[in-house]
């Protein structure tokens, strides 16, 4: 161990240094993955890392720089092309080579960054959500839902400080045409990586109070951004986001001020407008149409009204013309009804008079035959009851050898009646004994 040649730690890396110069000399275009991005006194520091497909487990990383003199070329020319800032989760594909500093160690030096391929790359993660929103079938709910008529209940999702909420806020306020629209401010970030959670709580925000005032329901929801970089849009393209915003039950107009491209919340969104001001055109000229709608409704049902009347008067002048003529024709008629009528009546009483008279006249020549049966008929049936009324007469009893005891006037038919002392009377053919019983 002592007669080998002992390096120190300088040597040694000076040592790494000049065999990665000999061997890795070139520059090498390298496609990885952001995991971190930050920039200090203008130079960019980068984290890069690359997952396993199959369960993105981190696989490799590596550390990365961009010295002030290329970043300040890279940066402008990769936002203006993309359209976004490098964020953390981002594709990449960089050109680098490779540098060891005896005192700082390995690092990747960025001299180039393609921005075609994070396009291609955002676009492929574009595709894909729009995908999965298609198949749960909520990419179009947004586009169903029916905007109120009178929309002047807005509860708008912005930044309180940005200017855009304050331009929006005064077109709407100060619309010519004097409309009244009541404004409710839901605070959100609108750049950043709290974008997305930011508008989801502020969306919980409205739907919960949407539960609880009744009385005070929103129209609709605005979701405005004014006065950001263009280049921080990657909050607004993400599938949690659109989720939320494609289930929500009001109408969401968006107008976050992206002029190139539609973010995929201006996608799901009912209605995407490019920034605040407009958004707040959007609403004023709804109403306009309404407005112009309700005229127009008014005017129609004011000239078919007077049509009407002009209608009903005409005939109602027609008519006044003819009543006369009609009442007189009715008349007449009338009258020669009434003098038929009558004819038939007195020809009908006179009939029936004469029928009358008949009948009596029969009556008359029929009574005496009927009063002659009657009476010989009644006359018979009182011989009949003369009969019966001699065959129950007790006098012929009496003559037959019977005889009837009374007591008080009464008929006695048993001992028992009688007591004695008792006086009774006993009834004969011929005379009346009393007798006083012992």
């Amino acid at each position: 161990m002592n007669s080998e040649k002992r390096l120190t730690l300088y040597e040694l890396n000076s040592l790494v240094r000049e065999v990665l110069e000999c061997e890795m000399p070139g520059e090498y275009w390298v496609e990885a993955e952001l995991s971190d991005c930050k920039e200090s006194r203008g130079h960019c520091y980068l984290e890069l890392i690359q997952k396993d497909e199959r369960n993105a487990t981190p696989i490799a990383r590596a550390s990365a720089r961009c010295w002030a003199s290329k970043w300040m070329l890279i940066r402008p020319y990769f936002e203006r092309t993309t359209g976004q800032q490098l964020h953390a989760g981002m594709k990449v594909l960089l050109k680098v080579y490779a540098q060891f500093h005896e005192a700082y160690g390995f690092s990747w030096i960025v001299t180039d960054i393609d921005p075609t391929y994070t396009l291609g790359d955002m676009a492929r993660k574009r595709q894909e959500i729009i995908r999965q929103l298609k198949e749960e079938g909520v990419f179009d709910l947004q586009k169903g839902l029916q905007l109120p008529l009178f929309c002047q209940r807005i509860a708008v999702i912005s930044s309180e400080t940005a200017a855009g909420y304050g331009d929006f806020r005064n077109q709407l306020t100060d619309n010519p045409y004097g409309f009244q629209f009541q404004i409710q401010l839901f605070p959100a970030i609108m750049q950043g990586e709290e974008v997305e959670q930011s508008i989801i709580n502020a969306l919980e925000h409205i739907y919960n109070h949407q539960l609880s005032v009744a009385s005070h329901q929103f129209d609709a929801v605005v979701i405005i951004r004014g006065g950001g970089a263009t280049s921080d849009m990657s909050g607004f393209d993400t599938l949690a986001l659109a989720e939320n915003v494609a289930n929500f039950p009001l109408p969401i107009i968006t107008g976050i001020g992206h002029d190139r491209d539609e973010s995929i919340l201006d996608m799901v969104s009912h209605t995407r407008v490019k920034t605040p001001t407009a958004a707040a055109a959007f609403l004023i000229d709804h109403l306009r149409t309404v407005m112009d709608i309700l005229d127009d409704s008014q005017e129609q049902i004011v000239r078919l009204a007077q049509q009407k009347l002009a209608y009903y008067k005409s005939q109602f002048d027609t008519i006044a013309e003819l009543l006369p003529r009609l009442y007189s024709n009715v008349k007449v008629r009338q009258e020669a009804r009434l003098d038929h009528l009558n004819s038939r009546l007195a020809h009908h009483a006179q009939q029936k008079v004469v029928h009358y008279q008949l009948s009596v006249v029969n009556l008359e020549n029929r009574l005496p035959i009927l009063l002659d049966r009657r009476l010989m008929t009644e006359k018979h049936r009182l011989q009949l009851v003369e009969e019966k009324a001699k065959s129950l007469d007790p006098t012929l009893l009496l003559t037959r050898g019977y005889s009837i005891t009374l007591k008080d006037g009464k008929s006695i038919r048993d001992a028992r009646q009688l007591h004695t002392g008792d006086e009774i009377e006993t009834r004969l053919a011929n005379g009346t004994v009393h007798s006083t019983v012992k």
